[in-house]
């Protein structure tokens, strides 16, 4: 497997791939891989002749008090992983070979950022929409891989590609998780043994919601009331918001009567998780 931090070097091998007819797949992440990533390097290599997983903790999608600088890493092991499951080659840029010192050019996705975490993170998407479409354009993958647990993340990027015309699949890939229902995240590591326990609460809430809906109900703010009560009953669980929007254009609802996306976060401790669950299929062709 090939490592590199250049973006020259990556593009030098991207031309000859492309030059021989390959396809490539990419897939996406801030480093310190886990399960949830090993599904879609998977799935990406199942789709493609060469993958390419990008290991970049990106600064521009954190806000001043978040937490960039403990942010969990590990890119011996991110490297172990990613040659155990096949990928070809594994980017893993500094920050100023990403962004030169004067960089003035963003990209942006409004209206479906204006919710769920982008009421308290405004700028995140901001840093995620404009890291995606470099690494779209330094990669030229056919596809791209993205798990469901950042439903709001893959719908803007969704977005995003149809708006600017990028000539590239989205592919959407299932919440990998925990025995327990937790979903996994590099996030769950900042939680002590009790804070672990008390987190499963957002699947048994969400799971109960999810039973609703398959039930018929379509009252939104019946289902969301239930997720919430379950939630308040963990007193470790503080609640940032729950919401069920439409799925494609992330805009709240009245009425279950079209693919929805219920979505929660939660602060269990000082931590903010985040999980969901989609009605309706995760990707058009599937």
């Amino acid at each position: 497997m090939i490592r590199t931090g250049k973006i020259a070097e990556v593009k030098k091998y991207v031309r000859e791939w492309k030059r021989q007819g390959l396809t490539i797949g990419l897939v996406p992440t801030m480093g310190y891989l886990h399960e949830g990533h090993a599904s879609l390097i998977r799935r990406a290599r199942e789709d493609n002749d060469r993958v390419i997983v990008s290991d970049f903790v990106n600064p521009i999608q954190f806000g001043p008090k978040e937490d960039l600088a403990v942010y969990p890493r590990d890119f011996e092991a991110d490297c172990k992983l990613c040659d155990s499951l096949g990928a070809d080659l594994i980017f893993h840029p500094e920050p100023d070979e990403m962004y030169a010192p004067d960089a003035c050019t963003h990209v942006k996705v409004d209206n479906l950022t204006d919710n769920l975490c982008g009421v308290t993170r405004p700028f995140h998407f901001q840093g995620v929409c404009t890291v995606v479409s470099k690494l779209f354009h330094i990669s030229e993958a056919d596809r791209a891989y993205f798990g469901q647990k950042d439903a709001q993340q893959l719908a803007v990027i969704r977005r995003m590609v149809r708006d600017l015309n990028f000539p590239i699949e989205i592919i959407g890939c299932p919440i990998i998780r925990e025995e327990d229902g937790l979903a996994k995240s590099s996030r769950n590591t900042y939680l002590n043994a009790e804070e672990r326990k008390a987190a499963t609460i957002l699947y048994k809430a969400l799971k109960k919601g999810h039973e609703m809906i398959d039930a018929g109900e379509t009252d939104a703010a019946k289902v969301k009331d239930t997720i919430r009560s379950i939630i308040g009953t963990e007193p470790r669980a503080t609640i940032d918001y729950v919401e069920i929007v439409d799925r494609d254009e992330l805009q709240p609802i009245e009425t279950i009567d079209r693919p929805v996306l219920a979505a929660v976060a939660v602060y269990i401790g000082k931590d903010r998780l985040i999980d969901n669950f989609i009605t309706g299929s995760l990707n058009e062709k599937e």
